[in-house]
């Protein structure tokens, strides 16, 4: 403390039973002298002699000379402040003292002293006591909540000199609260409270390089691993004031380019991952220019050491993962736990990269040269063989079930999406696997396949792709896939875009049945042709009657009415319903449906081949 000695005085210097005598006496003035000879010879680690000055004085007289402090005007007002201010700090250092009923009681005080500007000095005095209240023990933190801690130091924080020992117990103190928070107690004004705080403490990360730095970078990282940290994102996203994103990434620079133990990698990624779900994978692209270096960094320096350091994260926790799994079962689930997260973070790094990088041709600049973009590439490239290795490794083990598997196969099916003939042999040979994976909360494979769906869609517009899919049997995935879309979301359309991603998988292998020499398994097919009949009737979008009409043509190629009626999941009325959606299809033919004449064609074409096998449907267009 700035009154109290750091070294003992000399043996001319008062006694502490002198000054015990003092305070002790009856008057205020011999109290406040004792008070004063305290602050001159008595070191604040002292724990013993501050215990029996704090027994000495009495809480009474303490709270007496707080409130003279900060009440309005009055002689000697900011010495008594500064005095009670300091003393008390000091007295915290001993945790009963710090913990007690009367000091926790003294914490709205504080804060209203500390919303009222004081000098810089009283200020971190202030920060010292709540820090060492709040750390001694749980009714002072939430006391601390309780009494509009967050909102008191906020808007303090921008304020603070860089660095300055305030500003290093405000972060302390922040994270205890940031600890104590939850959901629930969030409100639009605490939402806006922390988004100041996030801000100030984004340039803390950005311009320091000491310890502080990484308190600072806890702090950040604590924030955006919240419960409530998603409903932070729109708070952050109105912020006036955008520097504060250009800090966050000279800071999350600064932490990936140097040598610093991977924990903290960890957490630098956690801010890159959480940034750009803030404001756009663009975050990744911006000049840096760090404090120890005179030029700016080259503007895609971020994105690189982004990349590769989730390629890092994502070698290390799959190997450990596996580890866990096949050769120490007996690991603790919370272990494993966390390196799911870890792992999940570090796909969603990927995932986000991947999403810009196929936008580059939109954003003229966003990468420097061309080099820059074939690195990029070859990295994902050797990211998503060591993904494939980990489902490879999943597959031999007899493993279908985990939401890290689901998370493979999304970050796979994302960078596939864009590049279909990516690590080709792979991919060929974990199809039918990769088809078969479940999360822990499914109860059959569903998801893995609408993960792979852009990429099927791809490749089955070639004979070689649709053949893979129909030999791998991927196409009843595909279509008990786009059977239970239409189920959840076809009426709705909510998901229109995967459900017609899977029909025009199912048409890309039907179109070339005969070229590939494909047999279709007919009761896969009744079960897809009465979920295209619900489709259908409950929509009046062309488009989707189109489209059905048209996988349900080529249905009927390889198949008869007499047939159909013998299956188990298709029924008379499911026949009906085609056949009206036939003739539908036909009478749309007068309208202007030029985007849909090549879908036309395969309906009037197919008509022509089995309009005799569907007695049905040929009744209801005559």
């Amino acid at each position: 403390m700035s009154l109290f000695m750091a070294e003992p005085q000399d043996e001319r210097s008062p006694s502490l039973e002198d000054c015990l005598k003092l305070l002790k006496g009856e008057r205020d003035e011999q109290r406040l002298a004792g008070l004063l000879l305290v602050t001159k010879f008595c070191r604040s680690d002292d724990l013993g002699s501050l215990k029996k000055v704090y027994e000495a004085v009495g809480a009474h007289f303490l709270d007496r000379l707080l409130r003279t402090g900060s009440g309005e005007g009055g002689e000697n007002r900011d010495v008594y402040l500064r005095l009670s201010v300091t003393v008390l700090a000091a007295f915290c250092r001993v945790p009963e003292i710090a913990s007690s009923v009367e000091m926790v009681s003294r914490i709205p005080l504080i804060l209203e002293i500390m919303s009222k500007g004081p000098a810089t000095n009283i200020l971190e005095e202030c920060y010292e006591l709540l820090y060492l209240v709040s750390t001694a023990c749980e009714a002072g933190v939430m006391a601390l909540i309780d009494s509009g801690g967050l909102r008191v130091i906020a808007p303090q924080m921008s304020d603070l000199p860089d660095g300055s020992h305030a500003m290093e117990v405000a972060i302390k103190i922040l994270q205890l609260l940031v600890s104590k928070l939850s959901s629930e107690s969030m409100n639009i004004e605490r939402f806006f409270e922390l988004s100041l705080v996030v801000a100030a403490v984004a340039r803390q990360f950005a311009v320091l390089h000491n310890t502080l730095k990484f308190e600072a970078l806890h702090l950040l990282s604590a924030v955006f691993c919240s419960d409530y940290s998603a409903l932070l994102h729109e708070s952050l996203r109105s912020m006036p004031d955008n520097n504060w994103g250009d800090y966050m990434r000279t800071g999350v620079v600064s932490i990936l380019q140097n040598r610093v133990a991977p924990s903290e990698k960890l957490h630098a990624l956690i801010l890159a991952e959480n940034m750009m779900s803030i404001l756009g994978e663009k975050w990744l692209i911006g000049r840096v220019r760090l404090p120890s270096v005179e030029d700016y960094l080259p503007a895609d320096r971020c994105l690189l050491l982004v990349l590769e350091s989730s390629h890092v994260e994502i070698s290390v926790l799959s190997n450990e993962l596996a580890y866990m799994k096949y050769e120490a079962p007996s690991s603790t689930a919370e272990e494993h736990l966390l390196k799911q997260r870890y792992l999940a973070i570090a796909f969603s790094l990927v995932e986000k990269i991947i999403k810009y990088i196929s936008t580059v041709g939109e954003n003229e600049g966003a990468l420097s040269d061309e080099a820059v973009f074939l690195k990029v590439i070859k990295t994902l490239n050797e990211t998503v063989g060591v993904v494939l290795e980990y489902l490879k490794d999943a597959k031999e083990h007899g493993k279908k079930r985990g939401n890290d598997l689901l998370a493979s196969v999304r970050v796979i099916g994302s960078y596939l999406a864009e590049t279909p003939d990516a690590c080709k042999e792979q991919v060929q040979d974990l199809l039918d696997y990769m088809l078969s994976v479940e999360g822990e909360e499914e109860s059959s494979p569903f998801l893995s396949t609408c993960f792979l769906l852009p990429m099927l869609c791809q490749i089955t517009m070639k004979a070689e792709g649709s053949k893979l899919v129909a030999a791998s049997r991927g196409y009843v995935a595909v279509v008990e896939c786009l059977v239970k879309l239409i189920q959840s979301d076809g009426q709705n359309g909510e998901d229109n875009g995967s459900i017609f991603l899977a029909c025009d998988t199912v048409m890309n292998i039907l179109l070339k049945r005969e070229q590939i020499r494909f047999s279709p398994e007919l009761s896969t097919f009744s079960s897809l042709l009465t979920a295209l009949a619900y489709w259908a009737d409950g929509t009046k979008d062309p488009s989707v009657a189109m489209m059905a009409a048209s996988i349900c043509s080529l249905i009927f190629d390889f198949t008869s009415e007499d047939a159909l009626l013998k299956q188990a999941n298709f029924s008379g009325s499911s026949l009906d319903s085609l056949a009206r959606l036939i003739a539908r299809s036909f009478s749309s033919s007068s309208q202007d449906m030029s985007d849909s004449a090549d879908l036309l064609e395969i309906i009037t074409a197919g008509y022509s081949r089995w309009s005799n096998r569907f007695p049905t449907v040929k009744k209801h267009n005559r």
